[in-house]
């Protein structure tokens, strides 16, 4: 197939994508058209059909996996590709997985890890709250296909899972560095600081915010969830349930972020900084991804980190 990244202007298209949105609009003289974004697992195309009831373009839905033949042109620096025939594809000519943006990693390798840390979780009480989600194979299986995003970052198939596994090392070594910190608390708090997003976003290829998702947010579902499986735990200790659901809902660090409590206790201040960190730093990661090793061009103002960005400098620059 033809992926994405390495259409060039000027090329004339031939394959399958998936119509990741589509939108009716009309030109300045009241013609009407359709607005698409295509998407493969290397990026999305900005397409139009000028001629939407023309012969050879078929009745598609969004989130179809539909045959295109177009031409690539350019609009205000953005590649565009203006559809000349359009037809659904049937099953058996596409892969999924080509379409859909996956974590680098492997994830059986990163659930091992993840397991690895909850073993390592003394508290009984802790552990057992922590197997209650991790050993029950659905929730797992939903957990390591979900995005840790909507956009911005770790928006891919597996995010969730590596967002959450590089918080709780993040959360591990702080434990390490701060010897007062309660290391069991604040792996476990680590370790279910998104659990909400399973519920807040649908699974790909949609990856969109439920209704759920919009009325309570990830936060408020993650607490919940874990409050009602604490209360299925006998002898759970009351405090370290109000610890942890703090951690829990106070992990964006300011209230204008999202979160309903600031940290009030050394653990939630731990993880909320575990937790920026990896989002930043994701962040700057997957903004620069496509840039050159060389390439020290200045991108422009960037609005997440309200700053101009460029790549760093090689070491044999």
């Amino acid at each position: 197939m033809r992926f994405i990244k390495d259409i060039a202007e000027g090329e004339k298209v031939n394959a399958i994508y998936l119509c990741r949105k589509k939108q009716s609009a009309l030109t300045k003289a009241g013609k009407p058209y359709e607005s698409l974004t295509l998407q493969d697992k290397t990026g999305t195309l900005d397409a139009k059909i000028w001629e939407p009831g023309s012969m050879g373009i078929d009745d598609y839905n969004e989130l179809d996996y539909i045959c295109v033949t177009g031409d690539v042109t350019t609009f205000q620096g953005v590649k565009q590709l203006s559809i000349k025939r359009l037809r659904v594809a049937a099953e058996g000519e596409y892969k999924k997985e080509d379409y859909l943006p996956c974590s680098p990693r492997d994830p059986q390798e990163m659930l091992a890890q993840l397991q690895e840390m909850i073993a390592a979780v003394e508290a009984p009480y802790f552990k057992e709250l922590l197997d209650s989600f991790f050993q029950d194979p659905a929730f797992v299986k939903k957990f390591c296909a979900h995005s840790a995003a909507k956009s911005v970052h770790h928006s891919y198939v597996g995010g969730l899972l590596e967002h959450t596994l590089s918080v709780a090392k993040h959360c591990a070594y702080l434990s390490e560095s701060y010897p007062f910190l309660d290391r069991d608390l604040l792996l476990t708090a680590a370790l279910f600081h998104d659990i909400g997003k399973v519920d807040e976003l649908s699974g790909f290829p949609k990856n969109d915010y439920t209704d759920q998702g919009q009325l309570l947010g990830h936060i408020m579902i993650g607490a919940l969830r874990v409050g009602e499986k604490i209360d299925e735990i006998p002898g759970f200790p009351e405090v370290k349930k109000r610890e942890l659901l703090h951690c829990i809902l106070a992990h964006h660090g300011e209230l204008a972020f999202g979160s309903p409590k600031k940290p009030a206790i050394a653990e939630a201040v731990a993880l909320s900084f575990a937790d920026n960190l990896d989002a930043k730093l994701e962040t700057m990661r997957e903004a620069l991804a496509n840039v050159a090793p060389s390439d020290l061009t200045w991108q422009g103002y960037n609005r997440l980190f309200e700053s101009n960005i460029r790549k760093t400098s090689p070491e044999e620059f």
